[in-house]
């Protein structure tokens, strides 16, 4: 394959992860069964090698149905801010509901996340619930200087 436009990318540190991690909002959330692919651009919190989701829960949901049945999940965050100023990095990890009993009150986590962003659902049949993937593995790329 030949091109003329190449940007050449660097590994990322465990901190410069961390970093970018926690200062990002957005992402997307990468979820598989029986051979079946489901990405959704989600928005998230990172603390203590846990990144956090909060989905809105509604009766006959695909995406929960994924969630349900994915056993290692994939989240990749993204920034590009020009071509030479670029990351991107790869979380993989179990996805597991956080119970409610253990999840902060509802004002915290509104501060913690851009708005929930809804498809359609009728908001009044909308549960949001709060989901955490525990780093397994990571990597990160950034733009060469």
């Amino acid at each position: 394959m030949e091109s003329d436009d190449y940007t050449y990318t660097l590994a990322m540190s465990d901190r410069e992860i961390e970093d970018a991690l926690r200062e990002g909002e957005v992402g997307v959330l990468s979820l598989a069964t029986d051979g079946d692919a489901y990405a959704i651009p989600v928005a998230y919190h990172y603390a203590d090698r846990t990144v956090f989701f909060r989905l809105g829960e509604h009766d006959g949901s695909e995406k929960m149905q994924f969630v349900e049945s994915t056993d290692e999940a994939c989240f990749v965050h993204y920034d590009y801010e020009s071509e030479m100023e670029s990351t991107s990095i790869m979380v993989r990890g179990p996805l597991t509901r956080v119970p409610d009993a253990e999840a902060p009150d509802r004002v915290d986590i509104d501060d913690a996340y851009v708005s929930l962003r809804v498809f359609g659902e009728p908001i009044e049949e909308l549960e949001p619930r709060l989901y955490r993937l525990d780093v397994a593995e990571w990597s990160g790329r950034k733009t060469a200087e």
